[in-house]
């Protein structure tokens, strides 16, 4: 009974201070080369599985500076750097380093910030980092909020919040009822809504897809008609989402104008930012991401634009009375209450999670070694960037520039002799740019994504990195237009119907 208890997962205070420096050694020499070295090692599953393999379970304990150095190895060696400068991609940031440690902080202390007194500190510190994110984004700082993992998260959480809100406490017993429950979304929104009908109760057909412009913008207009038409059916409208910063082209909703039809409905209106919402510091921002403060719910993820490293989403809701009452629930296991005049937050009662890590550390720090000056500037240079990598698209004589929205900008690869309009080129200009696509994000030099404008393949940059400079910008078009000829060389060779797509 006296005997020390060993176990495997356990390491000295001296073996934990080794191995720690070893590897912080390892991921500051991985961050000095992060500008220099290829962006992706451009690798197979086929290539890639073996050096991980299909052992069985270990039956005995490792060591831990030989199984710490393996994982090392494997990750540094064989990842996507997404903190690369000409990393261009899905919307993911270049990572905070002070991110970093703040996750190796958050994970050593282990609080679960679901109950306030499993987690004082770590509670308080999400509570302030909402208040200040609500604060950057012209959100009221008495709203409502939780920290999550992403943008489908944190919309789920609204679209959750707002089916409580307009459907009334009985929708937690006895479900939607027998009228049709509607939802109004830009046929340019993310897919995440069709997830939330399907996964909450409304099913697919309960959306409603609303035109865009030629902006790629929510028509108000035919949202009003088609409002009209579902109320004369007896349907219920139930919310309206509008989007700050679309996935495909960063284009923003006339969000002013929806909160205006919401309110003469009396519609939820929830705006998925998670993009674009950050973009609300910057002055010159698109008038309408400086109404985000009308809309009933809005999501932000910190991960994107704010610089946090993965996973970081944000929920904010007007009234936070609405998170309680769509999450809240008292088992008897649960004794949470502590004493004082101040009631603690349990995060608990306010989202789908019961269990929850700090997520907040890495965002709280990155908002305070930043500040608001320092992240206006960072999102207005990323804007600059994306305009500087279209300007120079524009004059590119093989690219065509096609849209630019905040830090978005697409384009695609024509070749010079091929022949302009009729539908036989467009479909090779289509097939051109997926296989370029193909062969960049396998080269290691630039790793962008795509859009479908019009029926029209384009590739897409997105620039949320603060290593992006200038040059990288200005470069892309040249870097696009070599891959471009060498892919049209293999589907188009020369000869005498060189100049007709095939």
């Amino acid at each position: 009974m006296g005997q020390e208890r060993i176990a495997p997962l356990e390491m000295s205070p001296e073996e934990f201070r080794r191995l720690g420096h070893r590897l912080v050694d390892r991921i500051a020499s991985f961050l000095a080369g992060i500008r220099t070295d290829p962006l992706t090692p451009g690798e197979t599953p086929a290539q890639l599985r073996p050096l991980i393999g299909r052992p069985p379970l270990p039956q005995d304990e490792g060591s831990a500076e030989r199984l710490v150095d393996e994982a090392t190895d494997l990750l540094l060696g064989h990842s996507l750097r997404n903190g690369h400068p000409r990393f261009m991609g899905y919307i993911t940031s270049s990572a905070a380093p002070i991110g970093a440690l703040a996750d190796l902080l958050a994970s050593a202390v282990n609080p679960n910030v679901g109950g306030w007194e499993l987690s004082p500190a770590a509670t308080e510190i999400e509570a302030q980092t909402i208040r200040w994110i609500a604060e950057l984004v012209g959100y009221p700082p008495e709203c409502g909020g939780i920290l999550v993992s992403g943008g489908n998260m944190a919309n789920f959480v609204c679209f959750l919040a707002g089916r409580r809100a307009m459907l009334g406490e009985g929708v937690r017993s006895a479900g939607l009822g027998r009228v049709p429950c509607r939802v109004y979304v830009s046929s340019a929104a993310h897919t995440w809504v069709e997830k939330a009908a399907d996964l909450f109760g409304l099913g697919t057909d309960a959306i409603r897809w609303i035109p865009v412009d030629s902006a790629g913008r929510m028509d108000p207009a035919a949202l009003r008609v088609r409002l009209a038409a579902d109320r004369a059916a007896g349907e219920r409208a139930m919310m309206v989402v509008g989007t700050a910063g679309t996935v495909g082209t960063g284009a923003v909703d006339p969000i002013r104008e929806l909160a205006a039809i919401c309110r003469e409905e009396r519609i939820w209106l929830h705006v998925d930012g998670a993009y674009g919402a950050p973009a609300a510091v910057l002055p010159d921002a698109p008038s309408d991401l400086h109404a985000l403060a009308l809309a009933d719910s809005l999501a932000v993820d910190p991960h994107k634009w704010l610089y946090a490293p993965l996973e970081a989403g944000c929920v904010l809701v007007r009234d936070p009375a609405h998170l309680s009452e769509a999450f809240s629930w008292s088992p008897s296991y649960y004794r949470f209450g502590t004493p004082g005049d101040e009631p603690p937050i349990n995060y608990l009662e306010l989202g789908l999670q019961n269990s929850r890590g700090f997520r907040a550390l890495k965002v709280w720090l990155g908002l305070r070694r930043a500040g608001r000056a320092g992240y206006q500037r960072m999102i207005a240079d990323d804007c600059r960037m994306a305009a500087e990598l279209y300007r120079a698209a524009e004059a590119h004589p093989e690219i065509d520039a096609l849209t630019l929205n905040l830090s978005i900008a697409t384009f695609r690869y024509r070749p010079p002799d091929l022949p302009a309009g009729g539908a036989e080129p467009e479909e090779y200009l289509n097939r051109l740019n997926e296989a370029v696509l193909a062969r960049l994000k396998l080269g290691g030099e630039l790793f962008v994504s795509n859009a479908v404008l019009d029926g029209r393949f384009a590739l897409r940059a997105c620039i949320v990195n603060f290593r992006t400079t200038l040059a990288d910008a200005a470069s892309i078009p040249d870097r696009v237009a070599r891959i471009g000829r060498a892919v049209d060389a293999t589907l188009r060779p020369a000869g005498p119907t060189a100049g007709a797509a095939r």
